[in-house]
């Protein structure tokens, strides 16, 4: 393929660079648009911003680029193309890519390099994907501000002093700073949501099964599930067509065809019954974050058939969510803690010890209470077709902090209290796509959590994909795009290690 005519100034290469994925993967279908430009300008853009954000920390350009030769001669010889195709895409680095680093962000597995692609990633790239790179995370993603000692801080590209919220915050600011059109991005608790709403792009954490995680230790839980992350609904649901199918290896998979997510549904939005909670009845949330929800809910009450305000009747979130997520770290990292503390963060460590504070019947009474929260969420659903609440309990936070320790005053429980306005819908099993909706209290984006019926990612997000083409013709709801200007010229902490965290290290070093 020539270069192609479309993009020849710095002016046209911004426009490629924030084109939807499903527009690019059009352009290069038509060979209107070389894989290699893409690629190229995705590259540029990685070089140009990244420094300012640090959100690619381990790169792959040369074995991209030359995958970018081959998709491009692929199209110039007619030969079928992959859903992705041409399409540079990051890969959080919890999952492992062959031939290029993947640290989990731990210090212990800084240089570990893996043999073979996750099942995951070698769908991506069967489907015609490009990784350009992977994305920054906690360690073993266990927190909701990216930061690790392998990496460093990862920063919100709206205000560098700022946390981009985590696990997946790396994905989440590579796709809002154009740096590539896609991202993957797991969820145990509102990892790839809330990164999503802080940086004002959509992730939409899918039902059980929908994507098959062969690699997963326990592989009955619901509760952590790769999903995907973009700049909107629909090129969201284009990569988890390339991400989804069944699997022996995952007895959750379920046998989906890609054409359910590649053709959503139309929804008309006028036919739809609305629940709106600003909390769920049973969660933290700031008084600031709610005055805000309950504006932009007010904005868009009058688009469905009924719209109320009705929280479902949940209870025992908090204990219930972190007694069974301790049990999966207790399995996976309590040997990794024994042999390791001294370069593990605080966040790992405070997820072991609790674990060793849980009982077998401490387990059993969360698994029942677990089961009760699905099938109260069930009945709650018997009468509305979707629930909208925020996608985040507080407001973007300084990246110095590890997590949000109180909200409006009061000191919150645990580090992850503060998240539970995602980790309660993760309990339901229900699919959820956040979406941005302008900006929140503090000039900074703010995400709508849209959660649908119980296995319908597809209504969902078509549901989402319907309300953002509403929302990209009102001022107040429209997706904020940072200003990298201003960015680029602004002091940055990216890369850098927040105090509290060097504090607990040399603590630990102490004892």
């Amino acid at each position: 393929m020539t270069e192609s005519n479309f993009y020849k100034t710095k002016l046209y290469m911004n426009d490629m660079l924030s084109l939807p994925a499903r527009t690019l993967r059009s352009l290069i279908g038509s060979k209107a648009l070389s894989p290699v430009e893409l690629f190229d300008a995705c590259r540029q853009q990685i070089e140009r911003v990244d420094p300012k954000l640090n959100a690619v920390v381990a790169r792959d350009f040369e074995r991209a680029r030359q995958a970018a030769r081959t998709a491009e001669d692929a199209v110039m010889t007619g030969e079928p193309l992959g859903l992705l195709h041409g399409l540079p895409i990051g890969i959080k680095d919890l999952t492992e890519t062959g031939g290029l680093t993947t640290t989990f962000g731990s210090l212990v597995h800084k240089d570990h390099v893996p043999a073979h692609d996750d099942p995951i990633v070698a769908k991506i790239r069967a489907a015609g994907g490009i990784v350009i790179g992977k994305t920054n995370t906690p360690e073993f993603g266990a927190g909701a501000n990216t930061v690790n000692r392998v990496y460093g801080a990862t920063v919100n590209p709206f205000d560098p002093k700022l946390s981009c919220a985590g696990s997946s915050g790396g994905s989440a600011v590579a796709l809002a700073a154009d740096m590539m059109p896609l991202a993957t991005g797991s969820d145990l608790g509102g990892s790839l949501r809330t990164p999503a709403s802080f940086c004002g792009v959509v992730g939409h954490r899918p039902s059980p099964g929908t994507v098959p995680h062969d690699t997963r230790k326990h592989g009955w839980s619901p509760l952590f599930l790769e999903g995907p992350m973009a700049r909107n609904a629909a090129d969201a649901a284009l990569l988890l067509a390339a991400m989804t199918g069944t699997s022996a290896l995952d007895p959750l998979s379920r046998d989906l065809s890609p054409e359910t997510f590649l053709n959503l549904p139309q929804v008309d939005l006028s036919g739809l019954r609305v629940a709106f909670s600003s909390d769920l009845g049973c969660v933290p949330v700031s008084a600031d974050v709610r005055a805000a929800f309950r504006e932009k809910a007010g904005k868009i009450a009058h688009l469905f058939a009924s719209a109320e305000w009705i929280d479902p009747d949940i209870q025992d979130i908090h204990s219930t969510f972190e007694t069974l997520r301790a049990v999966g770290f207790a399995d996976s990292l309590t040997d990794y803690i024994f042999r390791h503390r001294d370069q593990a963060g605080p966040n790992v460590i405070a997820n072991t010890e609790l674990a060793k504070r849980i009982s077998v019947a401490d387990v059993a009474r969360a698994q029942a209470k677990h089961t009760e929260i699905v099938r109260t969420f069930q009945s709650y659903f018997a009468n509305v077709d979707l629930l909208i609440c925020p996608a985040a309990s507080a407001v973007p936070f300084p990246v110095e902090q590890l997590f949000v320790s109180h909200i409006d005053g009061v000191k919150l429980d645990t580090y992850i209290t503060w998240c539970a306005i995602a980790s309660a819908i993760t309990l339901t099993t229900h699919p959820a796509t956040v979406i941005p909706a302008g900006l929140g209290p503090t000039d900074l984006p703010f995400g709508l959590q849209i959660v649908g019926r119980y296995r319908d990612d597809a209504g969902t997000l078509a549901a989402a994909s319907a309300l953002e083409g509403v929302f990209a013709g009102l001022p107040d709801l429209a997706r904020p795009r940072p200003d990298l200007a201003r960015l680029l010229a602004a002091e940055s902490a990216a890369g850098t290690i927040p105090p509290v965290l060097e504090q607990h290290i040399h603590q630990e070093h102490a004892s």
